[in-house]
């Protein structure tokens, strides 16, 4: 099977940039914490762009901040 490389979620990373706790996040963006838990361990294994649009407005950062591609060792 041909590996595509996968896409890293760096919320975990974010959040401790701006020093904003998981709950106070939570309540900002609307979200349980337990799906905050797995963006943030990059559990997740379908992105919900209503969810990544929520992230990006309440950090104040672009998607690209948010995600970040890595390729497929060859």
């Amino acid at each position: 099977m041909e590996t595509y490389g996968t896409i890293k979620i760096k919320l975990k990373e974010l959040l401790e940039e701006r020093g904003l706790s998981k709950n106070k996040f939570s309540h900002k963006a609307e979200m349980e914490r337990s799906q905050i838990n797995n963006y943030c361990n990059n559990k997740i294994t379908r992105l919900d762009t209503d969810v990544l649009a929520r992230i990006c407005t309440v950090l104040e950062c672009d998607i690209s901040e948010l995600l970040k591609f890595i390729p497929p060792e060859k």
